[in-house]
């Protein structure tokens, strides 16, 4: 049976059809975009993504008439997504509810760029910045869910502790308290914060995502570090709506959340 194809090896080698019908070596396309000789060795075997300002780039230097960046622009989100959180990915797309708990940091769907960046830069080991770069854009695709004609449903349980911790620094902490704030606003979102001294606390075990889908088949994805799972069985699934449930009531309400925010950022 033939090797599946992987979405960036085909771009991958398309670069290179591109590269060699130019007649341009891999050293010669790297001096003429300002990267390095192995990021473009990288690319061309499938190994790292092809950003979109790098599609331009590489359109412009190669003569392509824009077919790279057509193509990076026509790529479903899930094709730009690292490969353990695609199961996730698969089903945030079209979920008609999304319900989410987190203890270490702001929930990818609610992260601005800057703050998004600053979590992938502490990451160990070390992203590479191209990597890096592709990672942010991947999630502030994924959160094109909030702009859908109809978007899902979504509540959000955080830990207090997330918000004290600078990451980033005060200004790019500033800005993402506020887009918690403004993604949080309409009637069909909801924001809950964990106090640090609360309890009892029903979710001491690690956070959690919760999922419906279009058919109201109920999901769970749970992550640590490296490692997904995909939960479908329909006991375990109770069993986790229950906690979040039990997690919802112990949490401060909306309103109160909402003037933590607002006091956190200084306002009255």
């Amino acid at each position: 049976m033939p090797k599946k194809v992987g979405t960036w090896q085909a771009v991958g080698a398309l670069v290179a059809h591109y590269r060699k019908k130019a007649r341009l070596s891999q050293e010669g396309l790297a001096e003429q975009v300002n990267l390095h000789v192995d990021t473009v060795a990288s690319i061309e075997q499938g190994r790292l993504a092809l950003q979109p300002h790098r599609a331009e780039q590489f359109d412009e230097v190669l003569d392509t008439g824009g077919a790279l960046a057509v193509l990076l622009e026509k790529l479903p989100v899930r094709d730009r997504i690292v490969q353990f959180a695609q199961g996730l990915v698969d089903h945030e797309q079209e979920a008609v509810s999304f319900l989410s708990y987190e203890t270490l940091v702001v929930p990818g769907l609610l992260q601005t760029p800057d703050y998004c960046r600053a979590v992938f830069d502490f990451r160990y080991p070390a992203l590479g910045s191209e990597t890096a770069d592709q990672w942010v854009q991947a999630r502030m695709d994924r959160q094109l869910i909030w702009q859908r004609e109809q978007p899902p449903v979504g509540h959000f349980v955080l830990e207090e502790s997330i918000l004290r911790r600078p990451v980033g620094g005060p200004d790019v902490m500033r800005e993402q308290i506020g887009q918690i704030l403004e993604f949080t606003r309409p009637v069909h979102m909801g924001l809950q914060i964990m106090p640090m001294d609360r309890t009892p606390h029903a979710a001491l075990a690690g956070p959690m995502v919760l999922l419906e889908t279009p058919e109201h088949e109920r999901l769970v994805y749970l992550e640590v570090q490296r490692a997904s799972f995909l939960i479908d069985d329909p006991e375990e699934v109770s069993y986790y709506n229950h906690k979040y449930a039990m997690l919802r009531s112990q949490a401060l309400s909306c309103d109160e959340s909402e003037r933590l925010l607002r006091g956190l950022l200084g306002d009255s």
